[in-house]
């Protein structure tokens, strides 16, 4: 019989507590180190190497506040004070084409359409009139560019998930004037919970056993990958950053001019919160500076503090504005330390994994002058789920050069409200349940849950549900018009 036995649950909590601790960073080097030797061209064992100095400081800072967690003190945590938040509609000077050609403009480009069933770069997916993400993105700066007279460049940072497809979309704008520039952001190895090792067998193991690490990563890769040099040297001062599927996130001169009369050297889109909106990211003072809360980083009993509007106003949008000399200055001198916040996966053989990520917006802790701009909800426009993409795809929105503006003929200048069950979850779920999109351009509220299917050309006006119950479908003729219409297998 062995001197001690873990028999009782109690004691193997405990020990594998234990085991959890005893994972330090110096046997986590060691594990990074020995995925290093798997790896025989010179070349990729460099690469490596560089990504894998940040991630060792990452999991360093996380073993040493793990006791404590990754969640922030509460009891310091505040709304904005005054100061700190700017309304976009005192702002108005428009920054001229000087100050344009000091800009670069970088999308976030690292996402999965895994919530809508997409097995592929999101931003590959086609949004409206045959156009995909990319293809407005590149059209937005192309209009400017045509109508400033200006140089602005074009950033995409994709993941190691994402940098096929979006290459085979940016790839047929190689002969068309706008330069595009691409880097793949960081890719780190999955943690086991149980042991806190690495996933990865070899540094070559399969997708699933690595992951993106937010995108509070493209400072850091920004800078490995050479463009950050090569942006400063071709005279760029500032970056406007946002996330690809954000089609309201286009270049606005009055922002910019804001960021260079402000000397402010980063500026956050925030905007007004909805009932959507209630996990999102905000801004905080905390403890006297201007800090990042997200919703990983909240202690469990204020949670509902932390989602009540009446508490935290703003959504952070992740439109930020940055300059790049003070972004090099921080990188060369001090550092980015960015609030660390854990994610638990499950893999298919069902262990629990965990994942270490960072948001861009909480590098605002270490800018000068740093503060928000309150902007109109115009400016956040992100496509998350199919509810979305069937809104972004309707009537109630055109393009114009590549931007998502609302109908002049819509008569009311609020957004309808669209609501869809599971039925819906997926773009091929919702392209094979409506022939064609219908007309919204009177509509207030959709709810649609069950097997339902639209005909071509319906026109949905007011409050519309229509709600199958399980094992019954509902099919809407062609040329339908549900005004103020609470249709359900009763009433057919």
């Amino acid at each position: 019989m062995p001197f001690f036995s873990y028999s009782t649950p109690s004691l193997r909590k405990r020990f594998n507590r234990s085991a959890r601790l005893n994972a330090s960073p110096k046997t986590m080097s060691s594990e990074i180190d020995r995925l290093l030797t798997t790896l025989t061209d010179p070349a990729a064992r460099k690469g490596f190497e560089m990504e894998m100095v940040s991630f060792k400081q990452m999991f360093s800072r996380y073993s040493s506040c793990k006791e404590q967690g990754t969640r922030l003190d509460w009891d310091k945590i505040s709304p904005p004070l005054p100061d700190q938040l700017v309304e976009y509609n005192n702002l108005t000077r428009q920054a001229d084409s000087t100050s344009l050609n000091k800009l670069a403009v970088l999308k976030v480009n690292g996402g999965l359409g895994t919530s809508m069933g997409i097995k592929g770069a999101k931003s590959a997916l086609e949004v409206k009139d045959g156009l995909t993400f990319l293809d407005l993105i590149v059209q937005q700066i192309q209009h400017l560019n045509a109508t400033m007279h200006t140089d602005v460049p074009l950033v995409v940072m994709t993941s190691f998930k994402t940098q096929v497809d979006t290459i085979k979309v940016i790839k047929k704008y190689i002969n068309d004037p706008v330069r595009i520039l691409t880097f793949n952001q960081s890719r780190y190895p999955r943690v086991f919970r149980d042991t806190m090792l690495p996933c990865p067998r070899t540094a070559d193991d399969e997708n699933r056993t690595w992951y993106p690490p937010g995108h509070g990563d493209l400072f850091l890769s920004l800078r490995r990958s050479g463009v950050l040099e090569q942006l400063l040297s071709e005279g760029k001062e500032y970056l406007f950053v946002s996330n690809s599927d954000n089609l309201g996130a286009v270049v606005d001169p009055v922002i910019l001019q804001h960021l260079s009369e402000s000397e402010s050297e980063f500026l956050m889109e925030v905007t007004a919160k909805t009932k959507g909106d209630l996990k999102g990211g905000t801004l905080v003072n905390y403890d006297g500076s201007l800090r990042l809360l997200e919703l990983g980083q909240v202690p469990f009993e204020h949670i509902e503090d932390f989602k009540s509007a009446f508490n935290f106003r703003t959504l952070n949008t992740n439109n930020l504005w940055i300059n790049l000399k003070a972004l090099k200055r921080i990188l060369d001198n001090v550092g980015l330390d960015l609030d660390i916040i854990k994610k638990s996966r499950y893999l298919d053989n069902g262990k629990v994994v965990i994942q270490l990520e960072t948001a861009a917006g909480s590098v605002i802790k270490h800018f000068e002058k740093a503060h928000g701009v309150i902007v109109p909800r115009g400016r956040f426009l992100p496509v998350k789920n199919c509810a979305d993409l069937l809104l972004i795809r309707s009537d109630v929105y055109q393009i114009e050069n590549g931007s998502l503006r609302p109908n002049d003929h819509r008569p009311f200048q609020t957004t309808p409200t669209v609501k869809l069950s599971d039925n819906f979850r997926s773009v091929d779920e919702l392209d094979s349940r409506f022939k064609t999109i219908p007309s919204m351009l009177e509509l207030d509220h959709l709810t649609v849950t069950g097997d339902v299917r639209f005909g071509r050309a319906c026109d949905l006006r007011g409050t519309v549900i229509v709600a199958a119950t399980e094992g019954q479908r509902i099919d809407i003729p062609d040329g339908s018009v549900l005004e103020n219409r609470n249709l359900n297998m009763i009433e057919l």
